[in-house]
């Protein structure tokens, strides 16, 4: 399943940028309600990217099909991403602590600036997901991606926040 998030942060660039590799902001990230448990497990800087591992846990629901199959409490994932500072883009890859065989993921995150005049960011993701399951697989990665629009929403949200604020 293509899928593509698109949010606007009201901030500028370099500050959501800044955001999301700073393990303050991603520990604040791990407290919000509805995203899980996230865990820093790994950043470094490699020939002019930001490499990050990040760990999360789904929160979302399931179906009872889908439960059938697959524990709930075993849906956690690591993020692998590359961000690149003078693109301001951040290719990514999802690797399952469980499950590895069913789910499949990877995209690229573009940052841009609005162009409005408001000190803006386009924060645009553009994702594969496929989930190699007979019967449900459809139902699983129609979940997951619904959860992402909603983590995507509420990480823009706690990036504008702060920007304007940071701890």
């Amino acid at each position: 399943m293509r899928f593509e998030l698109d949010q606007r942060v009201r901030a500028p660039l370099e500050a959501v940028q800044a955001a999301f590799i700073d393990p303050a902001f991603l520990a604040e990230l791990g407290a919000l309600p509805k995203l899980g448990r996230l865990e820093l497990l790994e950043q470094e800087e490699r020939a002019g990217l930001v490499w990050q591992r990040v760990r999360y846990a789904f929160v979302g629901e399931l179906s009872s099909a889908v439960r059938a199959v697959i524990s709930p409490d075993r849906l956690t994932w690591i993020e692998e991403s590359a961000l690149d500072p003078a693109t301001h883009i951040t290719t990514f890859t999802i690797l399952p602590d469980h499950y590895a065989k069913l789910l499949e993921a990877s995209g690229t995150i573009t940052l841009s600036t609005d162009g409005a005049g408001d000190a803006a960011t386009l924060r645009e993701t553009i994702g594969d997901l496929v989930v190699h399951m007979p019967f449900v697989g459809r139902k699983v990665e129609t979940a997951i991606v619904s959860g992402l629009m909603e983590h995507a929403r509420l990480a823009a949200e706690a990036a504008e926040r702060w920007t304007t604020d940071p701890r």
